[in-house]
């Protein structure tokens, strides 16, 4: 094991780090708060740990998929770490466990919360807690393949690791460059997004944070009741852009390469607008007894549905007070996610898909035994390795999903509650139902409870692997 590009990859990660503190610190002196000093020394211990790791660039720069699992195990570690000290040191969030939790969950886009009175954080902590978002969205990592390229192609495991989905291929020969795509689309949408809160009276600072959630599809908001005290127009825009967010950013690329035939033929895009689609109609049709205006209707259906498929966890309403019908559309939609190669969580789009169509080639193989069904998707065919590593995904994240319910039932909450929670979490989305139901939070549970859902924020945005190999011995042995 290549233990010494680990340390200085993870030099480069609490540099960044410390660099992306100088946001709430510019925050706090704008406001004249007195965070100031946390944030500061929190900046001081980021850049002096960085520095200090990174003082020798190793010889050998070369690393394998192992060496890629650890680097980024530790680095959101690291990130999540260093990340809560500030929240803890100013007494905004008194707890470290709750700090860490906060921050956790903010890195891994998740957007679930221990605090019952986001207003009364000050502004730097508030944006700090944005802003995390926006950095685990698209992922730190993938910012450091830009500054900091490395030789050999190894680095192709760092991108691997952290990017979502059942596989990840450039966009073009060189990593860098695809790198240096993904953050200028995700920078530019960003942009995009403040640009029309601001034009529709939002307040600058709530257009930075609610854009910053959005980006990463994370859902913290700077209001208690999230985005339900915004006027319609305003939660409009964060519904397109959530939705915007959720899908695969080779669309973005095809289109800005004017490859719109390319773009409108990814099969695993057309298959997300169907299930938005379709949810936000069945939704529709469910609450509009109680809610009895079709504009207003629709408006609520779909703007929960984007947030919820997107794994951004806003709320424009309770929906915990939805009919059961339209919450176990919510929960379905919870596990499919968004995407791949988009900011949003859950199983993810491309996985439903190759399982279905493997379901389908094993029900005709039972009818027809000789022939051979090839599955493909976009005319491409599927290599019997992507599908045996979806099977083996989805089976992992059903034990992980079981283990995590079975140790948090420890707190004596209601099965809904507990489910939802684990299910929330896991896949990035914040708000569940009943003790964790969008105008509810996760302050109740115990610290075990509190860390086991911490693994399932971070497991669930690494997919998986990386935390459970960076738990499992053998990993650790050189060979």
């Amino acid at each position: 094991m290549n233990k010494k590009i680990i340390i200085y990859i993870l030099s480069w990660v609490l540099k960044i780090e410390a660099i992306f503190l100088l946001i709430p610190i510019a925050t706090a002196i704008i406001y004249k708060e007195k965070t100031l000093s946390s944030f500061l020394i929190v900046f001081v211990i980021s850049l002096l740990l960085g520095l200090f790791l990174g003082t020798q660039k190793p010889e050998d720069t070369m690393f394998f998929a192992r060496e890629g699992f650890i680097v980024v195990a530790l680095s959101w570690l690291s990130l999540s770490f260093i990340g809560a000290l500030p929240l803890y040191f100013s007494n905004e969030i008194p707890s470290f466990t709750n700090a860490l939790f906060e921050t956790v969950s903010g890195f891994t886009t998740t957007g679930a919360s221990i605090l019952s009175d986001v207003e009364s954080l000050s502004r730097s902590s508030q944006i700090w807690r944005s802003f995390t978002h926006w950095i685990g969205g698209m992922g730190v990592l993938v910012f450091i393949l830009i500054i900091l390229p490395l030789t050999g192609g190894s680095n192709m495991h760092l991108m691997k690791t952290e990017s979502p989905g059942p596989s990840v291929s450039k966009l073009v020969p060189r990593l860098r460059t695809t790198a240096m795509i993904l953050y200028g689309i995700y920078f530019f949408i960003t942009i995009s997004e403040i640009v029309c809160l601001i034009l529709f009276k939002m307040p600058i600072f709530d257009a930075l944070c609610i854009s910053f959630g959005t980006a990463g599809t994370g859902g913290f908001s700077i209001k208690n009741d999230s985005l339900a005290s915004y006027s319609i127009c305003i939660q409009s825009i964060v519904t397109i852009f959530m939705f915007l967010f959720g899908i695969n950013f080779i669309f973005y690329y095809y289109l800005f390469k004017k490859k719109f035939k390319l773009a409108f033929s990814i099969s695993e895009v057309r298959c997300y607008f169907l299930i938005y689609l379709i949810s936000g109609i069945l939704i529709s049709i469910n609450i509009f007894p109680a809610i009895k205006n079709i504009p207003l209707t629709i408006h609520h259906a779909f703007f929960q549905t984007s947030a919820i498929m997107t794994t951004t966890g806003y709320s424009s309403v309770d929906f915990d007070l939805w009919p059961t019908f339209s919450k176990n559309i919510l929960l379905i939609i919870m596990f499919i996610g968004a995407c791949a190669g988009s900011t949003g969580g859950g199983i993810k789009v491309s996985r439903i898909m190759i399982l279905f169509k493997q379901i389908k080639a094993e029900l005709i193989n039972f009818i027809h035994p000789r022939n051979i069904k090839i599955i493909t998707i976009d005319k491409r065919k599927i290599e019997d390795q992507t599908i045996r590593q979806v099977l083996i995904f989805i089976i992992t994240f059903i034990f992980v999903f079981v283990f995590s319910l079975f140790i948090i039932s420890l707190d004596n909450f209601d099965f809904t509650t507990n489910f939802s929670a684990v299910a929330a979490t896991i896949n990035n989305i914040g708000p569940g139902f009943n003790k964790v139901g969008p105008m509810l939070n996760y302050n109740e549970y115990s610290i075990l409870s509190k860390y086991v859902l911490m693994f399932c924020m971070l497991a669930g945005r690494l997919e998986l692997y990386p935390l459970l190999l960076f738990f499992y011995p053998n990993t650790w042995k050189n060979k």
